[in-house]
């Protein structure tokens, strides 16, 4: 694996921090196939049940695109099944939480909202400031925000291009928590691993679910819900979650 990318597991939570503090952990081709490749390989690997993703340092979870790398000729910083770092366009089946420890700018922040849950220090901000330089957020962000947020505040971060803090977001509903800098990493670690204690194939239908819901009719709703529970609760851990239940026991689940 590549310097740019860390990688480590504790448990069942992979822990991804892009590494390249010294260039505000900016995205060049680099990084953006390391990031494709691990989350290729996070996919298939059963014992992998939930991805958090970082930054390193304090300053920056990602300042987007690597500009000087992209105007020395270092223009692969897209992959043809994650787009913009590997990820942008992914449709990744696992729960994967961004721990922001930092500036979320550009197409940082469309890292971000590439992610299911955010978690992030209170001095970190978040942006799409393309406009102020004659473009537009162009790696998801412009499709994600207004998915996210009500459209009118949309709106007004895209068009204005103007950052936002951290208790802005939480308001807004763009993070699910706020903590100290130095509490960043143990609370989205923490979120992981509450989410890990339950049937990994339960929670990947259920992100799923969620998902598809959003973007259909209550009717075809209805449709995606009944395929899912049909899988579900004939699996090997529905069986095993009511057992354990009732033997007042942790269940031992096997994701099938």
């Amino acid at each position: 694996m590549a310097d740019e990318l860390l990688r480590e597991r504790q448990g069942h939570v992979e822990l991804l921090t892009i590494n390249r503090p010294e260039a505000r952990n900016a995205i060049n081709g680099a990084v953006a196939h390391a990031l494709s490749d691990a989350l290729d390989e996070l996919t298939n690997d059963d014992g992998a049940w939930v991805v958090v993703l970082t930054g390193a340092g304090e300053k920056a979870f990602s300042a987007g695109m690597d500009l000087k790398a992209f105007a020395s000729g270092d223009a692969n910083i897209a992959t043809a099944n994650g787009g913009f770092a590997g990820i942008a366009k992914r449709s990744f089946p696992k729960p994967l939480i961004a721990a922001v420890n930092g500036s979320a700018l550009a197409g940082g922040f469309e890292i971000v909202l590439s992610c299911d849950m955010v978690v992030a220090a209170d001095h970190a901000t978040f942006g799409i400031p393309e406009v102020k330089r004659g473009l537009f957020a162009a790696g998801g962000g412009l499709i994600r925000l207004p998915k996210r947020i009500p459209l009118a505040f949309a709106y007004e971060l895209a068009l204005t291009g103007d950052p936002v803090d951290a208790n802005r977001a939480l308001e807004l509903g763009l993070v699910n928590r706020v903590v100290p800098a130095d509490e960043l990493l143990p609370a989205a670690m923490e979120l992981a691993e509450r989410i890990a204690a339950n049937a990994p194939l339960s929670v990947r239908y259920s992100k799923q679910l969620i998902h598809d819901a959003a973007e259909v009719s209550e009717e075809e709703g209805w449709r995606i819900n009944d395929e899912a529970m049909r899988v579900i609760f004939s699996s090997a851990d529905a069986m095993e979650g009511p057992i354990a239940f009732a033997e007042k026991r942790p269940p031992n689940w096997t994701g099938r």
